[in-house]
């Protein structure tokens, strides 16, 4: 990284890096060093159990997700960044009780979350850059390995709760978090405490019983990983706890007391596109991939794939109500070229007693 020059008064410089990040549309900044051993032990204890399944590039960095100044050399501080995405209007509760619908989760209906907030954090760094000259940095959202939860808490931005998403007692959890690394040696902010209490309602209502116990996530149980991240075949066993959830799952944060105090984004990227926030199960199984590619385009859905937008949707649709709309809708990819979706077709027609 380069080497900063020095502004007169670092105190200064933070209070006005946190004014700039709200002017950019950062709900929240915060800014702490790069100290993260108790983190590190949690991170590689999960790995040590497997809990991570299939996303081994958990695991392929080593301890450079952990140790921030052995990813980018220099890095001294973290700015932390919260920006707000809960859609005004969109009904969840509503489309999860709907077996004809297909729920997504809340945070990709809108523009990929990525491409906001690295455009935003580049900005911010481009409005310190002014203020003291050339000085090493480097932006990052969920696109590096980054503790990135682990750093807001440090930074203040709120708690890990026992869903082992970051909390807010302002405004509950559903944010999306960025970073910015750098050499500047700024003040740095104190840590939220813990206020989840006794409360346990994430555990219980978890789907798929993924929360094995409180702040541990087994993912490999968790619907958004099941969903996102496994490429292959879903259990057989975990199948009709999916639901109608075809891309993501919320339901840790749509019960959690803290969200009561959720307020609807103001961002208009985070707009839900194409009728993602309410669709029809039939509707969406019967998109082309062409209509998949065009209706998911600048989203973050776009990245499972074709494929697995089908298989999942074939979950959703054995997990429905029989009707013969369902039925037609499935019998239309019986004999689709790719063995994962015959598989989880075949499975849901099964499902309501028909053998293919």
């Amino acid at each position: 990284m380069g080497t900063a020059v020095s502004p007169p008064d670092f105190d200064q410089l933070a209070s006005r890096i946190k004014e700039w990040g709200r002017e950019l549309g950062f709900q929240h900044v915060g800014i702490t060093d790069t100290e993260l051993s108790d983190a590190e032990a949690h991170l590689l204890n999960w790995l040590e159990q497997g809990r991570h399944g299939e996303m081994g590039y958990m695991a392929s960095h080593g301890t450079r997700r952990s140790r921030p100044a052995e990813l980018i050399p220099g890095t001294t501080r973290v700015i932390s960044v919260r920006m707000d995405y809960l859609p005004n209007g969109a009904d969840a509760e509503g489309v999860l009780n709907d077996p004809a619908a297909g729920y997504v989760s809340r945070y990709a209906l809108g523009r990929d979350y990525h491409k906001v907030i690295r455009g935003r954090l580049q900005k911010l760094a481009e409005r310190v850059e002014q203020e003291t000259g050339e000085f090493g940095y480097r932006v990052f959202t969920d696109s590096a390995p980054v503790l990135e939860k682990a750093l807001a808490q440090k930074a203040g931005l709120g708690w890990i709760g026992k869903h082992t998403n970051l909390l807010s007692r302002e405004v509950g959890s559903w944010f999306f978090l960025g970073e910015m690394y750098t050499n500047l040696p700024l003040p740095i902010d104190a840590p939220v405490s813990d206020h989840c209490g006794t409360c346990r309602v994430c555990i219980d209502v978890c789907p798929t019983q993924a929360i094995v116990a409180p702040y541990q996530l087994d993912a490999r149980r968790c619907i958004s990983y099941l969903t996102i991240e496994l490429k292959g075949t879903i259990p057989e066993d975990l199948r009709p706890l999916i639901g109608n959830r075809v891309y993501g799952c919320d339901d840790c944060q749509l019960f959690c007391p803290w969200n009561r105090f959720a307020q609807p984004t103001s961002e208009a990227d985070f707009t839900p596109r194409h009728g993602l926030d309410a669709p029809r199960l039939v509707d969406i199984f019967g998109w082309t991939e062409e209509q998949f590619l065009k209706r998911t385009e600048g989203s973050a859905m776009r990245r499972i794939g074709f494929e697995q937008w089908l298989r999942n949707i074939a979950v959703g649709l054995g997990n429905a109500p029989p009707n013969p709309e369902v039925i037609t809708a499935l019998r239309s990819r019986a004999d689709h070229p790719s063995a994962l979706v015959r598989e989880h077709v075949a499975w849901a027609l099964s499902r309501h007693g028909y053998v293919t």
